[in-house]
This record gives structure tokens, C-alpha cells and sequence, in this order.
């Protein structure tokens, strides 16, 4: 079946922040909503940009309730995380999908929307968007490619990125739905309504802050459960931060990766600007792609 593409923004279209999970300062958001605007986009903020409930940016209850405004709002063209954290798993079970059916939009972020970029297209067979947030856009953070690429892939531009080689890629030609996201939200989903069916898929990859043993028990998971064995390929991004325990874990992250995945033949590279940084190229879930490993990367959508 194919897959359920959201329409494209024009100018004048608005769309709406929220923030599902973690507590994001309302200043923090406020270059993103005024480049936005000179974008030529309206901008919708919801009550839970500037709310603080704990660590998270409202209860359960005023998270969902913020968020399935925005999805069922028909001026609403497109819902951005203001952040990511934790908390989207508390929902996103309880949310109605019933008019955002009727009226699909895009839904952008990563991280912990890793969640809803699953279950959309697990469950809804529909597009969204892997992307940076609003914090990406401070610093002058909205000049940089990456944050363009959000721009871009708004207006309804296909994606052509191009990145250096790795030491560690496996040269090949690939092409195949893009799925994936954060990895601890990918093997925390296993088993659940908004698990991934990884078979022939272009699968995409990163995380932050973790401890080299938890990413090798992650991949592991995912190798348990299947999940890499069939792919058409598999992109691995930035694993930025990571820790190690006093007595060292005894391999790199790449290493540790690739030690899940030599057995297999599709084509594999490491290091593609997909990430909890700046590097973080807006990517359309769902989507066909391609992908080219050789001396260098080419991921270009078709």
C-alpha cells in the first residue's frame, strides 16, 4: 500500500508547536516561530510551550490534550516538537487519530518523536518528518543547512545529501522506504502498536548520552527481534556523548555496530549527519530513498 504523504506547505499555512514530552522554555522557541514567520508561514503556538509539569512539559493529560489539538485544528498544516525528552510513550496510545486521518500533516521532530514517526507509519501508513526542532534554529542554528533541509523539505523539495566516506562503511546501492530514528526509542517500541516492520527498509539510526554497553544491548535487540537482518541498508548517524563504565566496554561504537551487522550484505555507513547536534538533515519517514555507498555517501530521495 502506499504510503500516505501529507501535503506540502505554500505560503500562509500555519503550523503549530507543541511540546509532547520534556518542558521547553517558551524564549527558547522564540527565533524558531519569528524565522518561521519569514518563512512565510503562520505560526500556532500550544499550551505546552513555556509549561513545565516535573520534568515533563505538562501532565499526561494537558500533553495529549495540546498535541490532539494541533492534529485535529484543519488550519494546522503541520505540528512541530518544540523538543524531544521523554514522555511521548505516556501518550501517544491515548491519542485519536480519527480526523488526522481525514486531514494528514506533517509531524516533525526526533528523538523522543522517534515515537510518533513509528507509530504513523506503522499504524497509519503515513509520512512525517525526522527534523530538527525549534531549539536548532537559535545561535544563527537557522542559517545552517541542516535547518534549511527543514525548509526545504516543507516546501516539498526531494532530499539529495551528500557526506564523506567512513572507514567502517560497506559500499552498495540501496533503495527502499526510510524508517528509524532514535535507537533507544526503537528497541524500547519492540513489541509494541507502533513497532517497526524492518523488512527491506532503509533503516536510520543515532542516539545521545548513553553508555557503550546499553547501545551494544540496544543493537542486540534489534538483532533478537529481527530487525536487521532483512534491511535494504542501514544508515548509522551521530552516537554523540557516549559514556563507558570504569572497567571499559572494549569497543567503539562503530565497532560494536558493525559487529551486529557483518554478517549481512547491504550496503552500511556510519557518520551520516542524522543527530542529537547540528548535523541533523531533515528526513522524510516513509518515504522511498536511495542510497549510494562508495568512496562517498549520496542518500537522495526518489
Amino acid at each position: 500500500m502506499a504510503i500516505k504523504i501529507p501535503h506540502y506547505l505554500q505560503k500562509g499555512d500555519t503550523i503549530g508547536i507543541v511540546c509532547p514530552a520534556g518542558a521547553m522554555p517558551a524564549a527558547k522557541a522564540e527565533t524558531c516561530i519569528r524565522v518561521l514567520k519569514q518563512w512565510g508561514y503562520k505560526v500556532k503556538v500550544g499550551a505546552t510551550l513555556g509549561s513545565e509539569f516535573n520534568y515533563f512539559s505538562g501532565s499526561d493529560e494537558e500533553r495529549l490534550a495540546d498535541l490532539q489539538a494541533m492534529l485535529d485544528d484543519t488550519e494546522v498544516k503541520a505540528v512541530l516538537c518544540g523538543r524531544g525528552g521523554y514522555g511521548t510513550n505516556r501518550i501517544v496510545d491515548a491519542i485519536d487519530w480519527k480526523a488526522f486521518r481525514k486531514h494528514p500533516k506533517w509531524v516533525i521532530g526526533f528523538s523522543d518523536i522517534t515515537m510518533l514517526h513509528s507509530y504513523l507509519f506503522t499504524k497509519l501508513n503515513t509520512a512525517s518528518m525526522h527534523a530538527p526542532m525549534a531549539a536548532a534554529f537559535n545561535d544563527e542554528g537557522f542559517k545552517n543547512p541542516y535547518v534549511q533541509s527543514l525548509k526545504k523539505a516543507l516546501s516539498g523539495k526531494p532530499a539529495l545529501y551528500k557526506t564523506d566516506g567512513n572507514i567502517f562503511n560497506r559500499k552498495g546501492v540501496a533503495s527502499g522506504q526510510l524508517v528509524g530514528g532514535n535507537l533507544s526509542l526503537l528497541a524500547h517500541q519492540v513489541g509494541t502498536a507502533s513497532d517497526i516492520n524492518t523488512t527491506d527498509k532503509i533503516l536510520f539510526i543515532e542516539d545521545i548520552g548513553e553508555y557503550l554497553y546499553n547501545i551494544d544491548r540496544m543493537m542486540i535487540q534489534l538483532q533478537r527481534s529481527g530487525k536487521l537482518k532483512a534491511l535494504k541498508a542501514l544508515i548509522v548517524g551521530a552516537f554523540s556523548d557516549m559514556k563507558d563504565t570504569a572497567t571499559p566496554f572494549g569497543q567503539t561504537v562503530e565497532e560494536l555496530i558493525w559487529d551486529k551487522v557483518k554478517a549481512y550484505d547491504y550496503p552500511v555507513c556510519f557518520h551520516f549527519p542524522v543527530s542529537h547536534e547540528k548535523e541533523n538533515y531533515a528526513l522524510k519517514v516513509g518515504l522511498g530513498y536511495e542510497l549510494s555507498v562508495g568512496k562517498n555517501v549520496t542518500l537522495k530521495e526518489v
